[in-house]
């Protein structure tokens, strides 16, 4: 029987996978149906060494019970294989039946992950139930126990459950998402996940940062991807006093109109603006308000714009001014003076 099955394994792969050669579908098809195989005879022996062993008092003895309920090994792998061919189920179908819905509907990373998530934990949960009235567990006793778990959380808990929580409101309500840039305690970074506890952020030096749930709706996080990712880029600048003004404005508007026409990212639209900020101490000092369409290319851009100012003021000799300070003594001991003028 054991050479039947995988001798009917071989031959399904071998005609699927000649079939998909023909078609240029390999890839996606010849894989699902790879691991939809792999697992039918995976359960496909298992089911046959239960019914195999079907008249054995051994599979049916019972190894304790749940109430008047006598549990026996047979019950036990049953409940075990519901599970487990749940989760594949979910595996398979959130692989390669989930993939075609989004791209046919165009559904944003975001929305994928929700669903996906939203999936998978309402398809175990459904499968841990059926699982537990296999073996006789009754289901009127899961009260009970919601009750045991409410008092856990009012000593122990709080945190975890607090967290589960918001991990819930997160992906249903999504004030963050899978792939939006945010800010969080001024780190900067891409959120990658969303799990029910956590979320991990990935940085942009390429570190990952768990947050847990609860401070995305708690605490203020800046989420530069909510609903529109353009967003205004502003480049601090000062030059020095006596410089001509004007030349400063259209240089800065310059060096704004050259970087859009070499990238994307920078849009002509809205208009760059300079913003005459103040009088500093040691500078004028004016703003660059530039308008970007990804939150991404910031620092790129930013670097560009910075490095476009340097050269185009030493090009046009506008000053970049350093701190400078004037010291007026009042009185100075009149042997220093000497000293001072000797030297």
């Amino acid at each position: 029987m054991l050479f039947a099955v995988l001798s009917l394994r071989w031959a399904i792969l071998n005609v699927v996978k000649r079939w998909s050669n023909k078609k240029e579908e390999r890839s996606s098809f010849y894989y699902m149906v790879k691991s939809i195989v792999n697992w039918f005879t995976i359960y496909g022996i298992i089911i046959y060494t239960l019914i195999h062993f079907r008249s054995s008092d051994w599979m049916f003895d019972a190894l304790f019970t749940i109430g008047s309920e006598p549990v026996s090994i047979f019950l036990l792998i049953i409940a075990i294989l519901i599970i487990s061919l749940t989760n594949r189920l979910s595996n398979l179908v959130r692989s390669y039946v989930f993939p075609g819905v989004y791209k046919r509907y165009e559904l944003d990373k975001g929305v994928r992950f929700t669903f996906d998530k939203a999936f998978h934990y309402l398809i175990m949960i459904l499968a841990i139930i059926i699982s537990l009235s296999t073996v006789g567990f009754e289901l009127s006793a899961l009260t009970v126990f919601a009750g045991v778990i409410g008092v856990g959380i009012g000593f122990g808990m709080q945190n975890i459950a607090s967290n589960f929580i918001s991990g819930i409101i997160l992906l249903f309500e999504r004030p963050i998402k899978v792939g939006d840039r945010v800010i969080v305690d001024d780190i900067i970074g891409d959120v990658e996940r969303i799990n029910m506890r956590a979320t991990v952020i990935k940085t942009l030096d390429n570190e990952h940062i768990i947050v847990p749930n609860s401070y995305f709706l708690e605490e203020h996080v800046i989420n530069r991807s909510y609903s529109d990712k353009v967003m205004r880029l502003v480049i601090p600048v000062g030059v020095a006093y006596g410089s001509d003004v004007p030349l400063v404005r259209n240089l800065l508007l310059q060096v704004a109109e050259d970087e859009a026409k070499v990238s994307p990212t920078v849009r002509k639209h809205p208009d760059p603006f300079v913003n005459f900020k103040e009088f500093g101490d040691s500078s004028l000092n004016f703003e660059l308000f530039v308008w970007i369409s990804n939150p991404e290319h910031v620092i790129r851009i930013k670097s560009n714009l910075n490095f476009r100012i340097d050269d185009i003021f030493r090009e046009h000799n506008v000053e970049i001014p350093f701190p400078q300070r004037d010291l007026h003594l009042r009185s100075v001991d009149p042997a220093i003076v000497e000293k001072w003028k000797r030297e």
